[in-house]
Order: C-alpha cells, then sequence, then structure tokens
C-alpha cells in the first residue's frame, strides 16, 4: 500500500497541507476566542469593545469549514485515483491469467477481492494516510501554542500524549488478527454464496434447496458472531482512546483551575489553554478511529496481493503478426498438456486444420476436446509440441492480433447485462442492425428474438438471466458468426438444441465453413456427420480419425470409452 503513495503524492499533500492549516487556523479561533470571553467576563466589555475579536472569528469559522471540505476533497481524490489504478491492475492481471486459470478459482472469493477488498483499500488512503500524518503535526503545534501561555499544561500534554498511540497499538494488534481472519472467512463465505447462486437450478432438481438454505443461514450466523467479537475489541479500543483523552483533559483542567484559584495564572492564558485541550488529543483520537480503516485494508490487501503476484502464463517477449497468406492452416504437432490439479489433458495431438473446413472433434466427457480448444484459442500453452499457424508457433503471435481472428462459443456461453443486440454485437461492436438480424437468422435465433417484448431492444439480465439454455446458446452463436472469424471454435454448440434446430445450426456452420476453419466440439454424432473430417479422442489421446460419412461412427457415445469404433485407423 506504501508503494501506491508515489501515484498520489500531490492530492494527498494537499490533503495534509490543507489540514495542516486548518489547525493552524483552530489554534488562532481558539485565541480569538479567549479574548472575547475575557473581555466580556472579566473586563466586562460590551459589543463593540468585543467587535474586533468577533470578525476575524467569524472569518476563520468560516475557513475552516471551507478547508475542511477541501481536505475531504483531496483525501477523496487521491483514494479513487489509488482505488481506480489497483482496480484497472488487478483486472487486467486476471485477465493476462486467462480463462483456464479462473478453472481452479472460486468465482465469489475473485470477485470480492475485485470489489470489496478495492473498497477497503480506499479507506486506508481517504481516512487513515492523511490522518496518521495530521496525528503528528498538529499536536505539535498546539504543544508550541500552549508552552508559552502555561508550561504546566503544555507539560502535561505532552507526558499523556504517547499514552494513547502506544495502548491503541497495544489493542490494536489484536484487532488486526481478528480483522485479517474475519476477511478470510468473507471470501470463503463469498465464494460459498456463488457457487450456491450458479447451482440454484440444479439444487432445486434435486431437492437440496432447503437444505442448502439451512447451510447458508448457519454460516451467516457464524458470520454474524465473529463480527461482533471484532467489534467487541474494536469498541474496547475505542473506550480506552476516549478514557486516556478525556483523563488527559481533565487532569489540565484541574490544574488550570487551581491555578487560576491561586492566581497563578490569568483567565485569558488559563481558558486559551483549556479550549487547546480537546484538539490536542482530537488528531490522536480520530488516528485511533480510523486504525480500522488500515486494518481492514491490510487484511483486503493481502487478498489482493496474493492476486497480483500469481505468476503469469509463459509467453514469448516478442510477438510477431500473422504470416499474410491467402489461406489460414491450423498444424498440431505432437501437442501435450497436463492440468496440475488432476493429472487429465492431452498427450501428442497431431492434426491439421485449413480455411473452408470444419472438423470435429468427438469423444466422451473429459477425453480433452475441450483442452484442445483452449490451446488454439492460447489459454493454455503447450507442456510439448507446437501449434502453428501457417509455419509460425502460436507462441510467437501476437495475442490480441490472434484473438481478433478467432470465434469461440464454449460450452457455457455468457451473455452480459445489456440488449439482445448488445450481445449479439459483443465481438462485432460496429456491426449493422441489418447483420445483426441476419446473423440471429442464421444461428436459428432470429424466432424467438422477434417473440420478445421488444424483440432486438429487450433488455436481458446477467447470465441471460430470462432465456433457456437453448436460447442462450443461439445468441452466442450469431454472436460468433457476426464476427465473420477465420477461424471459428464451436464447443457443445448444439448442445440444448432439438433435433431440427441442431440440423439447420449445422447446416450454417457448414456455411461459415466454406470461407473460415472450424473446430466443431460435440457429442452429437448427427451434427459431427456434418463436418469434413471427424477426429476421436479418448483419455487425451487421438484414437480414431474418420470420413463422417462412412456408416462406423455411432450415435450414443455416452456409453463409454469402450463403445468407440475406430474408424479409418
Amino acid at each position: 500500500m506504501r508503494s501506491q503513495i508515489g501515484l498520489i503524492r500531490l492530492p494527498l499533500s494537499l490533503a495534509v497541507g490543507a489540514g495542516t492549516f486548518a489547525g493552524m487556523l483552530m489554534i488562532a479561533q481558539a485565541w480569538f476566542l479567549a479574548h472575547v470571553v475575557n473581555a466580556v467576563t472579566i473586563e466586562g466589555q460590551n459589543l463593540a469593545g468585543v467587535w474586533r475579536w468577533l470578525v476575524p472569528l467569524l472569518g476563520i469559522i468560516l475557513a475552516r469549514v471551507l478547508i475542511s471540505g477541501f481536505v475531504d476533497s483531496a483525501a477523496f481524490a487521491a483514494a479513487a485515483r489509488v482505488k481506480q489504478g489497483l482496480r484497472s491492475a488487478l483486472y487486467a492481471h486476471v485477465s493476462a491469467l486467462g480463462p483456464a486459470w479462473m478453472l481452479d478459482q472460486r468465482s465469489g472469493e475473485v470477485a470480492n477481492t475485485l470489489v470489496d477488498g478495492v473498497e477497503e483499500i480506499e479507506k486506508y488512503y481517504a481516512n487513515y494516510l492523511p490522518q496518521s500524518v495530521l496525528a503528528a503535526l498538529l499536536p505539535f503545534a498546539i504543544l508550541v501554542a500552549a508552552f508559552p501561555a502555561d508550561w504546566v499544561s503544555g507539560l502535561i500534554f505532552l507526558v499523556t500524549a504517547p499514552l494513547i498511540p502506544i495502548f491503541m497499538i497495544i489493542i490494536g494488534k489484536g484487532a488486526e488478527a481478528l480483522n485479517q481472519r474475519q476477511w478470510r472467512r468473507l471470501s470463503r463465505m463469498s465464494a460459498h454464496f456463488f457457487d450456491v447462486i450458479e447451482g440454484l437450478t440444479t439444487l432445486k432438481l434435486f431437492n437440496a434447496s432447503r437444505r442448502e438454505a439451512e447451510v447458508v443461514a448457519r454460516i451467516s450466523d457464524e458470520y454474524r458472531g465473529s463480527t461482533m467479537s471484532v467489534l467487541r475489541v474494536a469498541f474496547l479500543s475505542s473506550l480506552v482512546l476516549e478514557f486516556f483523552a478525556t483523563v488527559s483533559i481533565a487532569l489540565a483542567a484541574v490544574y488550570i483551575g487551581f491555578r487560576l484559584y491561586y492566581r497563578e495564572l490569568d483567565f485569558f492564558s488559563g481558558f486559551f489553554v483549556l479550549l487547546l485541550a480537546p484538539e490536542f488529543y482530537r488528531p490522536l483520537r480520530d488516528m485511533g478511529a480510523q486504525y480500522h480503516a488500515r486494518m481492514a485494508a491490510i487484511a483486503s490487501a493481502e487478498s489482493i496481493l496474493r492476486l497480483l503476484q500469481t505468476p503469469l502464463p509463459d509467453r514469448h517477449a516478442n510477438r510477431m503478426p500473422l504470416p499474410p497468406e491467402q489461406r489460414l492452416r491450423i498444424d498440431f504437432e505432437g501437442v501435450s498438456f497436463s492440468y496440475d490439479r488432476d493429472g487429465q489433458g492431452v498427450q501428442d495431438i497431431s492434426f491439421t486444420l485449413s480455411q473452408a473446413e470444419c472438423v470435429a472433434l468427438v469423444g466422451p466427457s473429459g477425453a480433452g476436446k475441450s483442452t484442445i480448444g483452449n490451446l488454439l484459442l492460447g489459454f493454455l500453452a503447450p507442456q510439448s509440441g507446437s501449434i502453428r499457424i501457417n509455419g509460425v508457433d502460436l507462441q510467437d503471435l501476437d495475442e490480441a492480433e490472434w484473438l481478433r481472428r478467432v470465434s469461440w462459443v464454449p460450452q457455457k456461453p455468457t451473455l452480459f447485462y445489456g440488449t439482445v443486440g448488445d450481445n449479439i454485437r459483443l465481438g462485432a461492436p460496429e456491426a449493422s442492425e441489418q447483420a445483426v438480424h441476419a446473423a440471429a437468422a442464421q444461428a436459428q435465433a432470429d424466432g424467438f428474438i422477434a417473440r420478445l417484448v421488444l424483440d432486438y431492444e429487450t433488455m436481458l439480465g446477467d447470465s441471460g438471466q430470462g432465456l433457456s439454455g437453448g436460447e442462450i446458446r443461439r445468441i452466442a452463436l450469431a454472436r460468433a458468426f457476426l464476427k465473420d472469424a477465420d477461424v471459428v471454435i464451436l464447443d457443445e454448440a448444439t448442445g440444448a438444441l432439438d433435433r431440427p434446430t441442431a440440423t439447420r445450426v449445422m447446416d450454417a456452420v457448414r456455411q461459415v465453413a466454406s470461407r473460415s476453419a472450424v473446430l466443431f466440439i460435440t457429442h452429437d454424432l448427427e451434427a459431427a456427420r456434418m463436418a469434413d473430417r471427424v477426429i476421436t479422442i479418448e483419455r487425451g489421446r487421438i484414437v480414431a480419425r474418420a470420413n463422417p460419412r462412412e456408416p462406423g461412427l455411432r450415435k450414443d457415445l455416452h456409453a463409454g470409452p469402450a463403445t468407440f469404433e475406430e474408424v479409418g485407423l
């Protein structure tokens, strides 16, 4: 967190400088107010006699109000700059890690770090950091003003002031450990709740939603109890700070009262120092109150730092553009990749895919078909072998340029909050309305879109809320068709579609394959028969290569690997 201070040095310096100037004005305000009260109560002067003190006093009060607003604005601007930069860095790092990294993460925990974690960091820069500097500057300035007026009170201030930060640190250490534990508990709880929401349909189908609701209630109650434990320590620290500040002010007031009684001190000096006493301890008390913002920021910074320190995939430093050739040719040459978490992946995968060709990958779930798609997208890097695009290793190509030439429909397409048209235009934002309609018709989505309330202007919820699985998939297909990419990767494109619709979609895929290289990943052998070549994958290896028009392909791929016939070997 300290490393970010250089980015906000100017607004932070302005906030501290304005706060210090406001402190100087506060001392001047106490001085003028002491003159007014002394003139009225001791010297017996009327309004005309104190007017020369009242005018600057009112001006100082107004100036302090304006400066206080400026301090808050400058501190907020500094915190907002850090928050924006930190959030951009986090999003860029997560994007660089890629979708393959996200497979091993709990989405709720990552979302909690990106959203709530960054918000907690803001309080550190907006509240705690400026106040920690003011807590050192303002008491020193008040001591300089108090010692000439009453050295005894100044000595009391000097002796008692260190007690507040000392006890704040002693109690704060325990609160800090509790706060970090609480943040980790919140991250786990967020991840669990997010998983429950994503799997709500499955829980309903298996009549497990009520049991899961009880689990959520229990976790929430445990979190409530642990939150109260943290608050108990926080209130204890506030009580200690207020106690020592109050005792110190009372001690100074008693000494001033006795010295006034014995005429060892004049009323003006005593009253002036008494006005300064609460202000002397106020910055220290405010820093104690903001110390909890520091603890919360440290707890969230732990998860942010862990995310930022996650090593990025190895990518070659010198990227080159795609070689300009008429036809695109993709060569998988002995490609192998294994996941660390379970050892699954692919081994020694070799095949070619050319422009104006459709290759279907078939095989049981977990065989490695989607892994091949992720390797071609560049989300995963081969651990051995290579993927060559027109003779150039994919790892040597410019990643952004390569992805601009690829369309991808994953197994679980994601739709975003926005209109149907905006979701279709995601890969081609400048596409015309006619092109959007044509892509929707090609994906067999125009029929149900026309039945929506505002057809293409109908607003969709996050993840396509309000649409069925088949409708979401067809909008994703329309998005891929609209982009008109050189390479199209379709992962279960006909899933959740009835047979007539799936047949029409495959006719559209054949049209796309007349100009693009199409990698079609599927369990549907009827759909696979419409490809130019069919490659069967089992346990991460290619076990069959077939002409789909030969009669050897079985229709049931769910019976297990033993039912596959090695056609064409």
